[in-house]
């Protein structure tokens, strides 16, 4: 008999049968609280009516049409209706399967439109695991190792992740900026020269890396550097995206320059929720940018899919009609206000972070060193009581939260009781409580 490979290991025990909003369900009916969101992929929750009777009806009419061979009306309503959501200028989109495809299509895009090799990533970052995205990510080895050679031309640069720089070094969140805005111009001066760097690519809140977010001026510092030197700066929102942060996009939280504009990215790679669970990414760029490309660079056979476009139409219409976006803000706040309160009374969570509906608990050991052991057995035990979490961070001492951006109060709270149970059982508090 065939089988899945071993490689693959499972996050939880779950056979899931079904889904209906927050809650999967396995064969034997039980149902299962989850905060995972198959990674932040459903965002309107499991089998939303209004996804699932878009899919139907395009199923029944076109289930397929290659984008280079013939293009289909759902690609372009959704190519249209992006345009009202995208950051301005951002006019021209390339529609892919996956994030790490996107990435994949953004890096092609920035070389040849810089006539630049390099590129410079972040500490932490995860951009995929094909060989161009893996040679960008540094959430961990166990994404890049034994595959070498990977993609040459790629340089490291560090994040202000403030809790473990606060640490280390005893800086402030500002100081953290500071100190990874320095450590940029360093590589400039001695690895990636800006004459030879074709672009920065960013996640505004590390996804694999730890759910870190990128601290007030970080993002503005790197803007002002891409314009100095002339380079471009690629913005991944794969996981970040579509309302997930309680904003649009996780880049609008930075502040705006003192009488200036804000934020803005040259490049902006989308998937996950824009599609409720649908394989569908995609790159926005200027058209001058984008026009760029070579003849030939982009295409494939699936993206943008019919059936797809669909589902990312109707999801589109369930963010506005639900006030998803306002959603993720109120809910995530009363969210970071749970896990921070439960973490009050357990020495081992050393940082609660995030924004939104995007949620972390970090554990560490006394001496501040990380503590995976400890999370994975948290983990397991909300599993066990009918919670269902991932792990994050560079040494998988994360417990991170994503739920639907459909998740309610009563549903926050609920989490939050069985997280405050797991806890206790993981952690080894259980008697102290």
């Amino acid at each position: 008999m065939s089988q899945l490979s071993p490689v693959l290991k499972q996050a939880t025990p779950v056979v899931a049968v079904r889904g209906e909003g927050l809650h999967l369900y396995d064969a034997d009916g039980r149902r299962y609280l989850d905060f995972t969101s198959g990674v932040g992929v459903t965002s309107t929750g499991h089998c939303h009516p209004k996804v699932v009777a878009a899919v139907r009806e395009q199923a029944g009419r076109l289930l397929h049409g290659q984008y280079t061979t013939v293009l289909h009306d759902r690609l372009l309503t959704l190519t249209e209706r992006l345009g009202e959501v995208l950051p301005p200028g951002l006019d021209s989109l390339f529609y892919a399967t996956a994030g790490t495809e996107a990435v994949e299509a953004a890096l092609r895009l920035v070389r040849q439109a810089t006539g630049r090799q390099n590129v410079i990533v972040f500490e932490g970052s995860f951009h995929g695991r094909t060989m161009g995205a893996a040679s960008l990510t540094t959430a961990g080895t166990r994404f890049r190792a034994g595959t070498g050679p990977l993609v040459p031309g790629v340089a490291v640069s560090p994040f202000p992740a403030a809790f473990r720089l606060r640490l280390s070094l005893g800086l402030s969140e500002e100081e953290a900026v500071a100190h990874a805005l320095r450590g940029l111009d360093e590589v400039l001066a001695t690895v990636s020269a800006p004459a030879e760097t074709a672009a920065l690519f960013v996640e505004p809140v590390l996804g694999e890396g730890g759910y870190v977010p990128a601290p007030a001026g970080f993002l503005t510092g790197l803007r002002e550097r891409a314009d100095r030197h002339g380079f471009l700066l690629v913005v991944d929102e794969v996981q970040t995206g579509f309302g997930r942060t309680g904003r649009f996009w996780a880049h609008q939280h930075e502040p705006a320059r003192p009488g200036g504009e804000g934020f803005r990215p040259d490049v902006l790679i989308t998937a996950k929720g824009l599609a409720s669970g649908f394989p569908l990414s995609a790159i926005a760029a200027p058209t001058a940018l984008m026009s760029r490309a070579w003849p030939g660079s982009q295409g494939g056979t699936y993206g943008g899919n019919p059936v797809a476009c669909a589902a990312a139409l109707a999801t589109l219409d369930v963010l506005r009609e639900e006030r998803l976006v306002e959603n993720a803000a109120e809910q995530g706040a009363r969210l970071l206000d749970g896990l921070r309160t439960v973490a009050a009374g357990v020495p081992g969570i050393g940082d609660v972070r995030g924004l939104g509906l995007m949620a972390a608990s970090e554990f560490c050991r006394p001496d501040g060193s990380p503590d995976p052991e400890t999370a994975r057995r948290v983990q397991q035990a909300a599993a066990e009581l009918g919670l269902l979490l991932l792990l994050c961070g560079i040494h998988l001492n994360v417990v991170r939260m994503i739920p639907a951006l459909v998740v309610t109060a009563a549903q926050i709270d609920e989490a939050l009781a069985l997280w405050s149970k797991a806890v206790a059982v993981g952690a080894g508090t259980e008697g102290a409580r």
